[in-house]
């Protein structure tokens, strides 16, 4: 008899549903049938049942925060299981010693991470019997069917395991180790809050607090701009006034004068030339070009995206979700005639069809084997359904994959982009730019959100006169760059902090290594949000004082390198292909713990925070804060205590004094030091950073106490 091992309990539930079979605690026992002629048991993790331990269960020096103690390296990585889900893991562990059980099909998610949760089971289990992988990229049940008739033996897949392997213990000895220094020192400088680092979530925050920086630096400055309309033969268009290809003014001055001197004047066609673009389908999904679209277009987090998307997968309906694939094997693409030929009966698509292309088999820029490592990219499978009948955000979802895979069945779409200089009395230039659509395309399919500010030309000929009608001066700002949205911020993550055109990305992206993974990508970012590193508004992505502080800390040093981490993962994926070596790798790690704690250290003597309030990155909702005093109450003398979200008077029970103060005051987190400094003298110090909209400001804090309230105190 065989006991299945999957990754979750739903796809546990899909494995199990091509076969008769019934419920058990913990498990489903598959009855006999023509492919398990003896039945089977089918029984999951629920995600990671293990944990690598913490560092106390090493060594008992390790429980105290000290640089003396660092780096903790330990001699072998060991286990345990998570507390909450040690029922589960006895009933995988129940079923595994069964003396019936003579074999094991390892049925995690393929790819790294299924392949370390599974394994990791089986292993602290200590069953050792004959083990199989299955290793598919659907849960149809006609892709179960075949992948249990074509089980890889587990050493095909072994390699995998100890990449992932590796991947833990290598993020747990950077993880802590420089968790752990930069906490220390930091904490030094006043800021006891504990400061997460990672050697993938900290080059993904200096990212983040670059353009920070870029955008608190930068300086606007005023233009002016000159437009003109045009009026040739009856023709009406607009242009712009440019030299040597620089269409602002500096001052209002000159703007003016050149809108004078161009008033009423004669104008003549100077040149007019069209360039054709031509614009092939977008590749297919893989998850971060999917967790993009979504972003951009629903506004959807890279998380939501991911657990829509699986919610799907578990259906039966799209392929793996975790896929960095944009291409499909020949395999696939034969199934594609069958997807289509059903979604072309569905309302929501019959408009498409029939569609311009047949086939793809042929197709080099979707059908290439070499370019499919464990999975192909994300396409809708056989078992088509009805996006209608799905909840509105699976509708999303499964929506653009199905027009990505329909508009890969459509031409090219073509513009052509015209360009027409227009001279005012033999002196003065304008520009006009304008396109119009000669081939509509794969467009019909996508929806394009894009801003289209380009007019439509009229009909004219180099060399045609007329007249100017009307002259405008407009005033604008230059504007800062722009924060990146959640969606970018997994673009440029894959592609490792290089910041690409659409065209560039489309040749990099499918071959990248970047920051993370495709599984990982979004959790990175929620982690970064948990710890209070970024907030995220209106989709755009800020950086908090706390990313800041630690951004500033690390420096340039290699813990916010993105070519570093991107080469790790290199390595890495070398390794699950067994082409370099664990224990070598995990040398380099060791040393790299080591440089990381030297380099804080020296570094920590020259830190400098200007401009970032330091003072309210402390861990007042911690338990050791918690019914803490701060000082003496404003009111009544008695003493304020920290309440978690707030400070309040100690004696509101006895007298029933009102005196609290918020935590937060306009977006701003009042530290301890502060809120005992307004309470006992009136009056903190200046405070930056209270926020009212998107606007923020600088303040004291001032405590009447004749009204009883609050008042902000400007220094100008």
């Amino acid at each position: 008899m065989k006991v299945i091992i999957a990754e979750k309990p739903d796809q546990g539930a899909a494995l199990a549903k091509p076969f008769p079979h019934k419920k058990g605690q913990g498990f489903i026992e598959i009855l006999p049938n023509q492919l398990f002629p003896e039945g089977a048991y089918i029984t999951w993790a629920i995600g990671h049942l293990l944990q690598l331990q913490s560092p106390e269960k090493y060594d008992a020096q390790w429980k105290k925060w000290n640089v003396e103690t660092l780096p903790m390296i330990p001699e072998k990585f060991k286990y345990e299981v998570t507390r909450s889900k040690y029922k589960q893991y006895n009933a995988v562990k129940s079923l595994l010693q069964k003396p019936s059980v003579n074999e094991i099909i390892h049925a995690g998610d393929a790819g790294r991470e299924g392949e370390l949760i599974v394994r990791n089971i089986i292993n602290m289990s200590g069953i050792k019997k004959p083990m199989k992988r299955l290793w598919i990229s659907s849960l149809t049940p006609k892709a179960v069917t075949e992948g249990f008739t074509k089980l890889l033996d587990e050493s095909e897949t072994r390699s995998v395991f100890f990449e992932a392997y590796s991947r833990a213990c290598a993020d747990w000895i950077i993880g802590m180790n420089a968790s752990r220094i930069y906490s220390i020192l930091l904490k030094q400088k006043g800021m006891s809050d504990v400061f997460s680092a990672g050697r993938v979530q900290t080059p993904t925050l200096a990212l983040i607090v670059k353009r920070e920086k870029e955008i608190e630096s930068f300086v606007s400055e005023p233009f002016w701009e000159v437009t003109a309309d045009f009026d040739v033969d009856g023709k009406v268009y607009q242009g712009k006034w440019e030299k040597d290809k620089q269409p602002r003014l500096k001052d209002k001055e000159t703007a003016v004068k050149i809108a004078d001197f161009c008033k009423g004047k004669p104008a003549v066609i100077k040149d007019l030339s069209t360039e054709r673009k031509e614009y092939q389908p977008p590749l297919l999904f893989n998850l971060s070009s999917l967790q993009a679209t979504a972003n951009k277009i629903f506004k959807f987090s890279p998380q939501k995206t991911l657990d829509t998307l699986q919610k799907l997968y578990q259906k039966g309906i799209v392929s793996y979700p975790r896929s960095d694939s944009n291409y499909v094997t020949k395999g696939e693409a034969e199934t594609f005639p069958e997807i289509l030929e059903k979604l072309g009966r569905l309302p929501a698509y019959q408009e498409l069809f029939p569609l311009p292309v047949k086939s793809l088999l042929n197709n080099k820029r979707y059908v290439n084997e070499q370019k499919v490592t464990d999975h192909y990219a994300i396409i809708p499978t056989e078992q088509v359904k009805n996006p209608e009948k799905l909840p509105a955000d699976e509708q999303k979802i499964y929506d653009l994959v199905v027009r990505r895979l329909i508009a890969a069945h459509f031409e090219k779409s073509i513009f052509d982009y015209s360009t027409l200089i227009t001279l005012v009395d033999g002196r003065a230039e304008f520009v006009s730019k304008g396109k119009i659509q000669i081939q509509e395309g794969w467009r019909k399919v996508i929806f394009q959100q894009e801003k289209d500010d380009e007019q439509l030309l009229p009909n004219v000929n180099k060399g045609d006169n007329g007249l100017v009608k009307n002259v405008k001066v407009k005033e604008g700002k230059t504007q800062p760059p722009k924060r990146y949205t959640e969606g970018q911020l997994i673009t440029l993550m894959k592609t490792a902090g290089r910041h690409l055109e659409d065209e560039e990305l489309e040749k990099v992206l499918s071959s990248t290594e970047g920051l993370g993974t495709e599984a990982t990508r979004a959790n990175i970012i929620a982690g970064l949000k948990d710890r209070k590193y970024i907030d995220v508004k209106r989709n755009a992505v800020y950086a908090t004082d706390k990313g800041k502080v630690l951004i500033e800390a690390i420096g340039e040093k290699i813990l916010a390198s993105p070519e570093m981490t991107a080469k790790w993962e290199q390595r890495l994926r070398e390794i699950g292909q067994g082409r370099a070596s664990a224990p070598q790798f995990m040398e380099q790690v060791k040393k790299l713990s080591g440089k990381i704690i030297s380099d804080a250290i020296e570094a920590s003597k020259d830190w400098s925070f200007d401009g970032i309030d330091t003072d309210a990155i402390q861990r007042t909702s911690s338990r050791a804060s918690l019914g803490k005093s701060i000082g003496s109450c404003p009111y009544c003398k008695a003493n304020v205590l920290d309440k978690g979200e707030f400070y309040g008077c100690s004696a509101y029970k006895k007298t029933k004094c009102s005196f609290t103060l918020s935590k937060m005051i306009m977006k701003k987190k009042i530290s301890p030091a502060n809120a005992k400094k307004l309470i006992e003298e009136g009056k903190t110090g200046i405070i930056k950073g209270f926020k009212k909209g998107e606007k923020s400001f600088d303040a004291v804090l001032k405590w009447d106490n004749e009204e009883r309230k609050l008042q902000f105190e400007f220094q100008n």
